[in-house]
């Protein structure tokens, strides 16, 4: 293999994280070459297997535990960050409501299919649900990403946090995201490429002002207060390690939705 592809998203979490990967600035076992893509199109591309090392919505990875495995490290789990629910007026029961969701795999969907049932799923892309709620093409949107910070300029008000009701249900953080390697690379290089994940984080944390035109090539919202609101939300100690907690808090979430028929039990280990 002369080079190894990895994917992750537009979104300044992981354009963070990978700048120093994608630019050579910390060792890898393979040459990195970065796929960039809205979270959706990730999920279904390691669905089909088509690369090596990416990015993944964690309701993604609970459909892909016998071919991949999740690294320690470059992952977005925490507090106060769950995906919202939003819309022009209250909203009451979603019952027959025609929902905007940023796809079917996503762990927003995953979410909000736990929490209720009967609502209308309308798939579009992340970027544009807020200005399909507010000109009225659906009765509700599902947000994620740097919506969290702007969706009342788009007129729009929260009906739901689905992170806070996660945490009131489980007592745990949030699973949003991971980063996944193909099982087939060998436990060797799997950690080899999670220590480089790890050592570019830390290379970030220690020269950010290195990171900012980079990210802000990639970004939806250029507003360096936005973009930084993102990176301190979604990037902490779990994104370093995953930990026992993090650990604990997947383990969780399979369970609910192995339960609920909506993802395939695996006795495999979620990580590497």
């Amino acid at each position: 293999m002369n080079t190894m592809q990895l994917g992750y998203s537009f979104c300044p979490n992981d354009t963070f994280i990978f700048y120093a990967l994608a630019h050579g600035k910390v060792a890898t076992p393979f040459p990195i070459t970065e796929r960039l893509e809205d979270v959706e199109t990730l999920n279904r591309w390691a669905l089909q297997g088509q690369l090596p090392l990416t990015k993944i919505s964690y309701a993604a990875y609970g459909r892909l535990r016998e071919q991949y495995v999740a690294l320690r490290a470059g992952g977005a789990l925490g507090r106060g960050v769950g995906p919202l629910l939003v819309a022009k007026y209250p909203l009451g029961e979603l019952q027959d409501k025609k929902i905007a969701i940023p796809g079917q795999n996503t762990t927003a969907f995953l979410l909000l299919s736990l929490h209720s049932q009967g609502f209308v799923p309308v798939e579009m892309r992340y970027d544009q649900i807020m200005p399909a709620v507010a000109q009225g093409e659906v009765d509700a949107g599902l947000i994620i990403h740097e919506s969290r910070f702007t969706y009342h300029l788009h007129g729009l008000q929260k009906v739901l946090d689905l992170g806070e009701w996660w945490e009131g249900l489980t007592g745990l953080p949030l699973p949003l995201g991971a980063i996944l390697a193909r099982r087939d690379l060998g436990t060797e290089t799997i950690r080899a490429i999670d220590r480089a994940v790890r050592q570019s984080l830390e290379y970030a944390y220690a020269h950010p002002e290195e990171t900012v035109a980079y990210i802000k090539q990639h970004a939806q919202e250029l507003q360096d207060e936005v973009i930084w609101a993102h990176i301190h939300t979604y990037v902490n100690e779990f994104s370093l390690d995953v930990g026992p907690e993090g650990e604990a808090a997947v383990a969780e979430l399979f369970r609910r939705g192995e339960a609920a028929g909506l993802l395939p039990a695996s006795r495999l280990p979620n990580f590497a």
